[in-house]
């Protein structure tokens, strides 16, 4: 038997977390038009980056090595300088030249590919923040599907106030990988 104060807390609880579901589902829409419409753009390009084979092919080998780089972790990466022959590997391998070329397009500022693990695969400019990004927004809602933040922020690697985007790279209709970038806001 339910009580009236146990209902109470219930019925707020719920009301609760119908307003936040209802926030989460309109956020989107708070972001000026033309951006709005930057972004949906940029998810469209990035499941075609995603279908290429050579990021396809990087993202398998990594995933077959679980990911490990010579034991890497944010801990190790952070360590690092720019210049370290391990963080210019991202940007010199096959895979990190090609999106170092599409990354040219300066209307977004980094263009990152994570494994199914969210480690570092290849990456465009600057040493990323992180190495891993397994539990970062922009890898979990990347997995799922074409994603983008609700909101204009600095990016953490580059203090370019962007949107942060990212869609699965597939395999087969198989997610084994995240490709992201962060949209530039004018």
């Amino acid at each position: 038997m339910i009580n009236s104060a146990m209902k109470k807390f219930v019925g707020t609880g719920l009301l609760s977390m119908s307003l936040a579901l209802g926030v989460a589902a309109t956020a989107q829409a708070d972001l000026p038009s033309p951006l709005q419409s930057k972004v949906e753009n940029y998810k469209k390009k990035l499941s075609e980056w995603a279908a290429n084979p050579v990021v396809i092919k990087a993202i398998k080998e990594s995933n077959a090595r679980s990911g490990l780089a010579s034991g890497m972790s944010n801990a190790k990466w952070d360590q690092l300088s720019e210049k370290d022959p391990i963080v210019a590997g991202f940007q010199s391998s096959e895979a990190g030249k090609i999106v170092s070329t599409w990354e040219q397009d300066k209307a977004i500022s980094k263009l990152y590919l994570r494994d199914e693990k969210g480690n570092l695969v290849a990456a465009s400019n600057n040493k990323p923040s992180l190495y891993n990004v397994s539990d970062r927004p922009v890898f979990i809602n990347g997995l799922k599907g074409p994603w983008a933040a609700a909101e204009v922020k600095p990016d953490p690697t580059t203090k370019i106030n962007s949107v942060q985007v990212s869609v699965p790279v597939l395999e087969g209709g198989k997610v084994i990988g995240v490709i992201q970038t962060a949209v530039v806001a004018e």
